[in-house]
Order: C-alpha cells, then sequence, then structure tokens
C-alpha cells in the first residue's frame, strides 16, 4: 500500500469553515481548499483528490449542482463526496445521498468527529481500489482468487459496520456483540431442530457476515439524533426509526454492482425487519408472526439482548437475569414464541 499522503480538497464559501476543517485534517492529510464551486473544477482540471468535503448552500453553484457535474465526467465521477452543510432535515441528506455523496456532515461538526469520518472513508476508499486490483487481474490468480475475495468482503463489511459504530459511538462494540449472540443463537436452533428446514438453506458464514450491516442505515440519521446522549423525543424517535428504511436503500444500491449477492440478501432483510414484532407492533411496516423473515426475528433477539445487557446515557445495563426475563416476558408480543424457548432455555451461553 502507498505511504503517499492523500489529498482532499474543501469546498465552502465560509472562510472559518475552511481554516477549522483544514487545521483539523492536515497532521494526516495534504489538504487544498477553495471557496466556490468554480475553483474546484480549475482545481481538478490539474488534481484529482482522494475526497472532497463539499458545502451545499453556496452561492452561483450550490453543492447538488456540483455532484451532479462531477458524477457525469467519467474522469472525477469516482471521487468520494461529504456534504458539509448546515441544512438538517432528512429529505436533504436523502437528496444528498441519492446523488452519490457517501457521507453528510452537519455543522457546526466536532474537529474529531470530521477526522473519524474522513479517516473511516478513506479507509473504504482503499479497500474499495484494492478489491477492483484484484478484480483487473483476476485472470491470473484464479487459484487464489477464491480466500482472496472473501477476506477483502470480510474487510468492507467491517469497515462499513465500523463506519456505523464511527458516527453512534454511544452502541460502540454493538455490531460484534449483536453477530456473536446470533452466531449463538443459531447453533442452539440447530441443535434442538428449530426451524432446521430454513437454516438448511442458507450459507451461514454468508449469514453471519451479513449481520455486520443490520444498522447500515444509521449513516443517514441526524447527527444531533444519532449523537443525542439522553432520550430521543417521540419525533426524534420517528426519525431514527427510519435507519430500517435507509439501510435496505443503501443494501440496494450495493447490489446493483454485486454479481453475488447472497449475503446482501441477508443484509437487508436483517436491516429491514430487526425491530418487526411478532405481535404486528414494531416498525417499519407493522408486519407480523411468520410473516416477519426467520433473519429479523432472530435478530430481533440478538439485537434487543445487547440493548438491554448495555449501558446507555438514558439507563444502567440491565443484569443478564433480568435481560433474560424481560425477553422471556415479550416472547408472543415483540418476539417469536419459538426462538424465545429457545433463547431462554440456552441463556447461560449468552452471559460474558
Amino acid at each position: 500500500m502507498s505511504s503517499e499522503r492523500k489529498k482532499i480538497i474543501l469546498v465552502d464559501d465560509t472562510p472559518i469553515i475552511l481554516k477549522l476543517a483544514r487545521n483539523t485534517l492536515m497532521s494526516r492529510y495534504d489538504v487544498f481548499t477553495v471557496p466556490s464551486a468554480e475553483k474546484l473544477f480549475l482545481f481538478l482540471e490539474k488534481t484529482i483528490p482522494d475526497l472532497i468535503l463539499l458545502d451545499v448552500l453556496m452561492p452561483d453553484v450550490n453543492g447538488y449542482e456540483t455532484i451532479e457535474r462531477l458524477k457525469r465526467n467519467v474522469r472525477t465521477a469516482d471521487i468520494p463526496v461529504i456534504f458539509l452543510t448546515s441544512k438538517s432535515d432528512t429529505e436533504s441528506e436523502l437528496e444528498g445521498l441519492s446523488l452519490g455523496a457517501v457521507d453528510y456532515i452537519t455543522k457546526p461538526f466536532p474537529p474529531q468527529l470530521l477526522l473519524k469520518r474522513v479517516d473511516v472513508h478513506m479507509l473504504v476508499e482503499t479497500q474499495k481500489r484494492e478489491l477492483k486490483n484484484l478484480n483487473d487481474n483476476l485472470m491470473q490468480m484464479v487459484e487464489e482468487k477464491a480466500g482472496t475475495v472473501l477476506e477483502l468482503q470480510k474487510a468492507v463489511l467491517k469497515t462499513m459496520s465500523n463506519l456505523v459504530e464511527c458516527r453512534d459511538d454511544v452502541t460502540g462494540g454493538h455490531v460484534e456483540r449483536t453477530e456473536l449472540f446470533l452466531n449463538l443463537l443459531m447453533e442452539e436452533m440447530q441443535r434442538r431442530g428449530v426451524y432446521s428446514d430454513v437454516l438448511r438453506t442458507w450459507d451461514i458464514n454468508l449469514f453471519l457476515q451479513s449481520a455486520q450491516l443490520h444498522d447500515v442505515g444509521k449513516i443517514a440519521i441526524r447527527d444531533n439524533i444519532l449523537l443525542k446522549p439522553g432520550k430521543l423525543t417521540s419525533e426524534e424517535f420517528e426519525e431514527m426509526k427510519k435507519h430500517t428504511t435507509f439501510g435496505e436503500m443503501v443494501i440496494e444500491k450495493i447490489q446493483q454492482s454485486a454479481k453475488e449477492s447472497v449475503f446482501l440478501t441477508h443484509a437487508k432483510i436483517m436491516a429491514g425487519t430487526h425491530h418487526e414484532k411478532w405481535d404486528g407492533s414494531g416498525y417499519p411496516r407493522g408486519i407480523a408472526g411468520s410473516k416477519i423473515p426467520l433473519q429479523g426475528r432472530m435478530m430481533a433477539i440478538a439485537d434487543v439482548y445487547d440493548a438491554l445487557v448495555s449501558e446507555r446515557p438514558y439507563k444502567k445495563a440491565f443484569s443478564h437475569e433480568q435481560a433474560v426475563r424481560i425477553i422471556e416476558e415479550e416472547g408472543g408480543r415483540h418476539f417469536d414464541p419459538v426462538l424465545t424457548e429457545v433463547f431462554v432455555a440456552s441463556s447461560d451461553i449468552f452471559q460474558d
């Protein structure tokens, strides 16, 4: 991997933002600043950066128009763009993401948050380039292909899950723990012959890998909601609930360019259904009973168990025994009653 410093260009008509972002990033990256879209395109005639930080609300040519022009040009189409903006409504964020932005950072931003998000996206781009290079030379590497692609796939998945947890540091470690709990639950289901007709049709390794993306939709949730240190208001919770459908949208975009998508199918199902409830009172679609895919029913137990035994700014951690009792009481309401029985009967293995 090249040790050459990566290049970032900041585009913003506010000098103080340019200075703050430049001072934050310059210790790790070569940082260039321009005050307008016109200056950006002049810069791009000579140099292609590794990342563009782009203001949305600029005079003359705004950020949305700028990214559309970038994506139309084959020379600049693949440059990742992160929007910097004071606009905090969901519709604006979705518009930016739909136009091809990789992230959306609300101003004013804490310098360390900006640095973390840039670091993660630089890592993602490095992994993508390595994967592309591998594919370009695949015919010469047939014997090594299977193992190498699997490792790169794992690395990309891990990077994406790290991106979510980088944004949602309140729930740090949640992705790894839920994957562990899901694996324990699945092993017990296999041992007891529960839903074996479905499980035997799955590639279990792909299924477990896909669990890392169950909360990927949180990348589209506003910082002031995702990072709020206290309990959400009812309006904020309605916004947070959208991470399920946002997750489905993100995974669908990946599927459009992926030839092998079995694990992405599992991931999309879990992203969209892990907050559905057995009695139909869940979200986002209020489906009930066995109409909820098994992947979502399994993740619901793993997800809630981890939430119960983990400390949050608005609550202390429940004990393992308390968490098991709560899940048992919710069998047939929140959770699949058959899976609840499996969990309760084998609950000792979930305890650290």
